[in-house]
């Protein structure tokens, strides 16, 4: 029998690859942290020997999660970006904005990976987490631009046109205040040799929101290229000191 005579559609395809990975994962367990139950309001975690009991005869999951997109075995910051961002798009166009403005790449880079706290890991603290994430494989310039730009954000500096936003207004309310370990950060910035940096990382920030932009990833990996140290062994396997925070990105459900 000729097994080409009708070959499957797409859609037969994609239910085949789902079926497919729905097996592979009905084979292990996959857990969920502490924080992920945080997020839902609940100050808890499934116990180990409830899991195994509603799970009888299976084995956890120590590995990659079959649900996701799988990542090369020595995985690049493009790859992260493809497959384990939740969107690139903002992140595109303050880079766009930032390169038309004629900054320099190491500005073009912070715009690009400003908020990768956000689209990959946590909203809160993203500046910093995202500091960390990167820290060991760009100059130091970038990195502190990325962190401290989580407070310079709330502060205005009409020097370089940049006002409080108007979307802080109607996303926190006209009364929020910071923090007061963000005001702290906020006047240790101001006076850094690298402040403008990061003051550069909001003024190209605040308005890179629109949903119709057209941007490409392509036009960045010169400047990836050029100024981010992409391990040989992949990201989340150089033994750095944040090498840990991308092999959770790659296996975020593994039991340890």
């Amino acid at each position: 029998m000729n097994e080409h005579a009708n070959p499957m559609t797409l859609s037969e395809r994609a239910d085949e690859l789902e079926e497919k990975m729905m097996n592979e994962l009905n084979a292990r367990i996959a857990t969920k942290s502490t924080l992920a139950y945080l997020m839902d309001g609940k100050v808890e975690m499934a116990s180990t020997p409830e899991l195994k009991a509603a799970n009888p005869g299976k084995y956890f999951l120590m590995g990659a999660d079959p649900r996701l997109p799988k990542l090369p075995d020595k995985p690049t910051l493009i790859d992260f970006m493809q497959h384990r961002f939740a969107s690139t798009n903002h992140l595109l166009q303050s880079a766009t904005l930032a390169l038309k403005n004629g900054h320099s790449e190491k500005v073009v880079l912070a715009c690009l990976l400003h908020d990768i706290g956000v689209v990959g890991f946590i909203r809160a603290d993203h500046g910093y987490w995202g500091a960390q994430m990167i820290e060991p494989y760009v100059d130091e310039e970038v990195s502190w631009a990325i962190r401290m730009h989580q407070a310079l954000r709330f502060f205005p500096d009409l020097s370089v046109g940049y006002e409080y936003p108007e979307m802080y207004i109607k996303h926190f309310g006209a009364d929020y205040k910071p923090e007061p370990y963000i005001v702290a950060e906020y006047e240790r910035a101001r006076n850094h040799k690298w402040y403008m940096t990061s003051r550069l990382i909001t003024v190209n920030d605040v308005y890179s929101f629109d949903p119709n932009a057209k941007v490409d990833l392509d036009d960045f990996v010169d400047i990836i290229g050029r100024n981010f140290r992409q391990p040989k062994e992949g990201l989340g396997f150089d033994n750095s000191p944040s090498a840990h925070m991308w092999r959770t990105l790659n296996w975020p459900t593994r039991f340890l």
